[in-house]
């Protein structure tokens, strides 16, 4: 249809208006305009969509799921925090088009090239941006415009004879194949031309030999070198001829280097590499905070949203707090608040469908996902029907019989428990009566920990106060049903080290504010440590985090606490660490605790690493060389070009708490070079956590944040590397990127 597609965009059950929506012919863009007015209302770029789900998957299509099937409705998802876009076409077979086709034009690609052999789609995106008058050719005016949009303060006398030398037609203008060698001359790498003619014989190839060379002095590759060596000629090396002689020609030799063998990130550890056969409480677990609330904690919206984006991004352990709602329906939202309000049965419906799916699911994967209950769950009983099969009865679906019977010494594994999903709640009675049946022992409805309770209490009568006396506190009840399935971690209170070694099972779990982790990390670091090695603890954000802000996870995790619950809707050092932690292991959630925290004897202590006989520290050097095509800031002005400098933070142990910075390019975010070394000495490495982060300098206020990327020491692939940076809220930003050298010496 020459005019689009005529679909509804629906915001509300009540609010539907018609628009017609058209892929442009770039591919890369969509438009969409008023069926009444005739104007453009918006546009969206193809690169701006995260996914698209068919079907009521969003709260606004369930609302209007009797009026409209399944078949014809569907969402498109953007990357951040814009808002999702819900549609509804005129008929099954316009949905699955749109669906389909959105799709392709989605998938993963590699990542983008700088050079000859850089993805024509992003030729093409540039070309679009420049050409404002649209008549497919680009003048000099136009190029000085790209130029700037592409963070490029270049002399105009070179700007000039770039599009000199590429106007081969003498036309005045640029279009088609004179565009991309403009683009090719602009984007040439002379950095990477330098290293592989350091290499290279005669400067114009790679004999398989010579870059046989290569792999092993500089990349440090030592097994299967040569099978290594033809397979990225076979993989990188446009050219058959070259392929057919083994050889790596320049074009070749930077394809690798952007690839995903040549980033910084072990191309191994993203697949699940590490052993899935230890108990639960030997791993750090991918967790959330309140995981419904998109916002704040005190009027923020609920949504299943969060839900979803917490599991597309490796979050195994999630909260649902549940209340009673109107006719004894249960709702989740942030008890005794005024967030907004969403029904149990649409959480526990996407819990089904989204559970084991990550953004990118490595073959193996699926550890168990964690449901914390929280909440008064008095009508539960009768919307147990809607859980899904994973969680309805554990008893007859993992390996607990076994494991009760065995003394439960310690938890099961997440290979046992693969694609299961636990409950985290209180229980009525002990986990032998959910065995043999009920006794005649009293009901344990002990909460988390008095700490947790009464800091708990205290946020919510501010809130009482502050908002008036409408809201009551309910009397917390758990439905049976619900407590036979709390089997794996029992709430409990925590009461100390030794009587938890002296009383508790592994099978229980306690949580503990911030404010109370610190304390006993201050107080007893070496005990935290060794309680971890055998029983689960979980950390909350304070109570008075309204802002749904985040502490850091690191100071946690430095003594084995598995479950670290952070606030996924708010970006940040602390969501990047986290990111950054679980990045590896097939993103499954769970990564294994080094041998020294899963030793019940250990003498470890983060405070003092010294106490505890480890290995000789080893020094981390980064050349920080060059960076590529970096992003502008956020709102800047029309025509501002940053200022970049380069900030490597190193987490850990507090001995290893360190950063390093290089000075600032003035304005060159396009190909800024500093070729600055920075190094750290790391006590424990096993810990340490590195953060590439890039900004804007700025010399009377704050700079300004333009990408970063942040990887766990022991993910780090020494050699010439790209860091392929990610956006503030953890996404691509192809084709941004640094290119660095890494040496690791002990």
């Amino acid at each position: 249809m020459q005019q689009g597609t005529l679909m509804r965009k629906v915001k509300s059950k009540s609010w539907k208006k018609q628009r017609y929506f058209k892929l442009q012919e770039d591919c890369m863009t969509i438009w969409y305009l008023s069926k009444r007015t005739g104007k453009t209302e918006s546009a969206f770029s193809i690169s701006d969509v995260e996914t698209v789900r068919e079907g009521h998957q969003s709260e606004v299509l369930q609302s209007v799921a009797e009026e409209f099937p399944p078949e014809r409705c569907f969402t498109i998802v953007f990357y951040g925090r814009r808002g999702n876009l819900d549609l509804i076409a005129g008929s099954a077979e316009e949905a699955q088009c749109w669906v389909q086709g959105l799709r392709q034009l989605i998938e993963p690609k590699s990542f983008p090239l700088t050079s000859a052999l850089v993805s024509r789609t992003w030729i093409r995106d540039w070309f679009q941006k420049a050409d404002k008058n649209k008549d497919g050719r680009m003048n000099f005016k136009e190029v000085q415009r790209l130029l700037k949009m592409m963070n490029v303060d270049m002399n105009e006398d070179h700007a000039l004879r770039l599009f000199q030398d590429a106007d081969k037609s003498e036309s005045g203008t640029l279009e088609g194949e004179e565009f991309v060698l403009f683009y090719k001359a602009l984007t040439q790498r002379e950095e990477v031309l330098s290293l592989f003619q350091e290499f290279s014989e005669d400067g114009k190839k790679l004999t398989l030999l010579e870059l046989v060379d290569f792999l092993r002095e500089e990349q440090l590759e030592d097994e299967g070198t040569e099978e290594l060596a033809m397979e990225l000629i076979d993989k990188y090396e446009p050219s058959e001829t070259a392929r057919a002689r083994h050889v790596l020609s320049a074009d070749g030799f930077l394809m690798y280097l952007c690839s995903l063998e040549g980033s910084i990130f072990n191309p191994q550890h993203r697949a699940l590499w590490q052993d899935m056969s230890q108990p639960l409480c030997h791993y750090f677990i991918s967790s959330s905070h309140n995981t419904y609330l998109i916002e704040d904690q005190i009027r923020g919206q609920s949504s299943i949203e969060g839900y979803i984006r917490a599991l597309k991004r490796g979050c195994r352990c999630l909260e649902v707090d549940c209340w009673d709602g109107p006719n004894g329906e249960p709702m989740v939202y942030h008890g005794h608040t005024f967030t907004s309000k969403i029904p149990f049965r649409e959480v526990v419906s996407t819990l089904g469908k989204y559970a084991f799916k990550v953004r990118h699911p490595s073959p193996g994967a699926g550890g168990p996902g964690w449901v914390r209950i929280h909440g008064s769950g008095g009508s539960l009983e009768e919307e147990w029907s809607c859980w899904p099969p994973a969680v309805q009865d554990p008893r007859e679906q993992g390996p607990w019989r076994h494991w009760v019977a065995q003394g439960a010494s310690l938890s099961p594994t997440p290979q046992e428990l693969k694609h299961k999903i636990l409950l985290k709640g209180k229980k009525i009675g002990r986990l032998e009566d959910t065995l043999d049946g009920p006794g005649d022992e009293a009901p344990d409805m002990s909460d988390d920990d008095n700490g947790a309770e009464a800091e708990e209490e205290r946020r919510r009568a501010k809130v009482r106060t502050q908002y008036g006396s409408a809201l009551q506190k309910d009397k917390e009840t758990v439905a049976q049903a619900l407590s036979d399935c709390v089997i794996y971690c029992k709430n409990v209170p925590f009461r100390g080290f030794q009587e938890a070694h002296s009383h508790s099972r592994p099978s229980e779990i306690s949580s503990l504010s911030e404010a109370k982790a610190r304390k006993l990390i201050r107080d007893e670091g070496s005990e935290f440590v060794r309680h971890n090695a055998w029983q689960l603890t979980r950390i909350y954000p304070s109570g008075m985090r309204t802002d749904s802000s985040n502490y850091s996870p690191q100071e946690m995790w430095n003594v084995g606490c598995q479950i670290v619950a952070l606030n996924f809707q708010t970006a940040g050092m602390e969501m990047d660490l986290c990111d950054g932690l679980f990045s590896q292991n097939g993103c499954c959630g769970y990564v294994l605790k080094p041998p020294f925290m899963r030793d019940e004897e250990t003498l470890f202590n983060p405070s003092d690493p010294s106490s505890w006989e480890g290995p000789s520290p080893i020094t981390l050097t980064i050349q920080v060389i060059s960076g590529q095509q970096l992003p502008k800031v956020a709102n800047s002005k029309e025509g501002a070009i940053i200022d970049p400098l380069v900030r490597v933070e190193i987490y850990g142990v507090p001995a290893d708490q360190a950063h390093q910075e290089t000075k600032y390019i003035e304005n060159n975010g396009f190909n800024p070079h500093w070729d600055e070394t920075l190094q750290f000495q790391l006590h424990v490495p096993e810990l340490a956590l590195v953060r590439f982060v890039v900004e804007d300098y700025d010399k009377t206020s704050r700079n300004d944040f333009v990408g970063q990327f942040t990887l766990a020491f022991a993910n780090i692939k020494p050699g010439y590397r790209h860091i392929h940076l990610l956006s503030r809220d953890g996404t691509s930003i192809p084709p941004s990127s640094l290119f660095v050298h890494i040496r690791i010496t002990e």
